[in-house]
């Protein structure tokens, strides 16, 4: 036995010992039935056996004893090799299974807790899976729930089934693709989805489904518009910008050219220079330049350049006065009503330019209707909180200009400020109406707005920012011409010789002796050697120094010099508005009025 007991494998000896035990015990008489390893001592192989059997007793004595334990033993190491590999591959499997199962939970946790919708479906356009943001999206724009089994399709509304049927229809076919499309009741609210279909393959390739995933961009779809709306506003307004940059320049150098056009062909007339033939011929002249001066003035104020008096204005007082001037000009046909808000308060403006604006807008409401019809006039004090285009927060009087013709087209009202810009026709008109008055009121910190439609009429509304001061007839009164002041030496100061010269007459005409000068530098230098000028005159935009400055340096010295500043139109930082100054083109008479306003103080005899 000891041998037996020694050959059995370590872990299985106690058992085996036990069982054998059992067995020879008489009282106990188990049966022998253990498997046990045992361990070759020539080889060292480990077998496994399956011993079964009996304990044989002598009976026959009153101590009774087991004579030997009877049975058999079968070597069962293969069977064992069998079950272990067994058992391994069980374990394995269950243990793959769940790792599958923990894949696919939390894939379905993850499916299910993204906000994208998304659904699967079969052959049959039936629905066999989706989370719970499809159901829930699907919900909100169609107003009941979705459950497994519904076909997809005749969910929606009919206008909507053959086009998700045909997208359905694409994915099944094997296609893969994204679209873009509206789904959902009116009711509900109908947003742009886009959709992503892919088809659902088996293991050996073939289709059995497909399933798309959702996005609601309706809000994205809003912002590219927005967007797309906000590039075109800036485009606009950077070509309006380049537009204004280009005709202030343009407008600027004829206001040089007409300077001595103007003042020649005005010193002409006055000296009544020929016969009568040639006094007709440059009074036709006169009338030209003049209009080309009205032109230029229209540039100038669509290019936000033009040199402003703003003042408080009652705006009406001044509609009210222009009443009877705009029926005559817009004729029989057309009934002119002017309506004016009581207690309305004052405008900031300029009322000359404020007159021809509402003049040009007045004839272009004429020429908008042919047949006649109604150009209502109405004044009212406003309020706006919220910005909306050019128009910002602030107090203001709006001065609507309305009409009851033919309407413009949103291509044409996309157009309509744009200088030169005309549906008039040939001849009819310079363009520069409505980009004027744009320019105008632009240029006071207001806003233009109109409203037009095809066949209804246009409404053209100026917004003026209310002014703090108060509005009088001495503050709106044109000065009048009186005498010249005092006579002396005045310095001229103009980079254009021609200008110099036209200028130069004047001055002498009215009493002055003139020194002249092409620069700020060059007038400097003439001071700086001794001269003592009575009165400067200066163009305000020159090379070098502008006229401001030089205004500045030599006030100086000179604390009483009067100065008259001479320009096209104000740059950019203005011109100071303790400086008296006058527009380009003038006339004499212009220039004499101009200098008689100018306080001559006692040093500048």
């Amino acid at each position: 036995m000891a041998d037996f007991y020694d050959g059995l494998h370590p872990e299985d000896r106690d058992r085996t010992s036990e069982a054998f035990a059992a067995a020879a015990d008489p009282r106990r008489r188990a049966i022998y039935d253990v498997e046990y390893r045992t361990i070759g001592k020539e080889d060292g192989v480990v077998r496994w056996v399956a011993a079964k059997g009996r304990g044989v007793f002598d009976d026959t004595k009153n101590d009774v004893r087991c004579i030997r334990v009877a049975g058999t033993a079968v070597d069962i190491s293969a069977r064992k090799r069998a079950e272990e590999e067994l058992r391994a591959l069980n374990t394995l499997l269950e243990q793959r299974v769940a790792e599958r199962t923990f894949e696919l939970r939390r894939f379905r946790d993850i499916v299910d807790a993204t906000r994208s919708p998304i659904c699967a479906f079969d052959p049959e356009y039936r629905l066999i899976a989706f989370n719970k943001a499809h159901n829930d999206e699907f919900r909100r724009v169609n107003g009941f729930d979705t459950k497994l089994g519904d076909v997809f399709p005749d969910l929606f509304i009919p206008e909507q089934r053959q086009v998700m049927r045909a997208l359905m229809a694409r994915a099944l076919s094997g296609e893969s693709f994204t679209v873009v499309e509206e789904f959902g009741r009116p009711e509900f609210g109908q947003p742009f989805w886009e959709i992503t279909y892919t088809p659902l393959l088996d293991e050996e390739g073939r289709i059995i489904g497909a399933f798309h995933l959702a996005l609601d961009i309706s809000d994205r779809l809003r912002a590219e518009v927005e967007l797309e709306t906000a590039q075109d506003a800036l485009r606009q307004s950077q070509k309006m910008e380049a537009m204004g940059q280009l005709t202030g320049g343009v407008a600027h150098d004829f206001n040089n050219l007409l300077t001595p056009i103007v003042g020649s062909l005005d010193l002409l007339q006055r000296r009544g220079v020929g016969g009568e033939r040639e006094q007709r011929l440059i009074g036709g002249a006169i009338q030209s330049a003049e209009r080309a001066k009205t032109l230029v003035q229209r540039l100038l104020a669509f290019a936000r350049r033009q040199p402003l008096q703003p003042i408080p204005v009652d705006v009406g007082g001044l509609v009210g006065g222009m009443a009877e001037l705009l029926s005559s000009t817009t004729g029989p046909q057309v009934r002119v009503v002017v309506e004016v808000a009581d207690d309305l308060p004052p405008a900031k403006a300029d009322p000359n330019q404020l007159e021809m604006a509402l003049l040009n807008l007045g004839v272009n409401a004429r020429d908008a209707m042919p047949d006649g019809g109604t150009l209502r006039i109405t004044a009212t004090g406003e309020s706006v909180r919220t910005p909306r285009g050019d128009l910002r927060r602030g107090h203001y009087v709006r001065l609507s200009v309305a009409d009851t013709g033919v309407g413009m087209d949103e291509a044409t009202l996309s157009r309509a400020v744009e200088p030169f810009f005309s549906t008039k026709g040939i001849g009819k008109g310079t363009g520069l109406g409505l980009s004027m008055a744009h320019g105008l009121v632009a240029q006071l910190g207001g806003a233009l707005t109109i409203q037009s439609q095809p066949g209804v009429g246009t409404n053209v509304e100026l917004w003026l920012p209310i002014s703090s001061a108060t509005a009088s007839a001495a503050e709106i009164a044109p000065a009048q011409v009186g005498p010249v002041g005092s006579r002396g030496l005045a310095l001229l100061v103009d980079d254009e010789e021609i200008v110099r010269a036209s200028t130069a007459d004047m001055l002498e005409e009215i009493g002055y002796r003139v020194q002249e000068a092409s620069s700020a530098e060059a007038a400097l230098s003439i001071v700086a050697e001794g001269a003592r000028p009575d009165l400067l005159v200066t163009d305000h935009l020159m090379p070098g120094m502008s006229g401001v400055e030089l205004a500045r340096v030599l006030r100086e010295q000179m604390p009483s010099l009067p100065v008259l500043i001479v320009s096209g139109y104000a740059e950019v930082e203005g011109i100071a508005l303790d400086l008296p100054r006058l527009t380009k083109p003038f006339r004499s008479a212009e220039l004499a009025s101009s200098v008689a306003s100018l306080t001559i103080g006692p040093d500048s005899a």
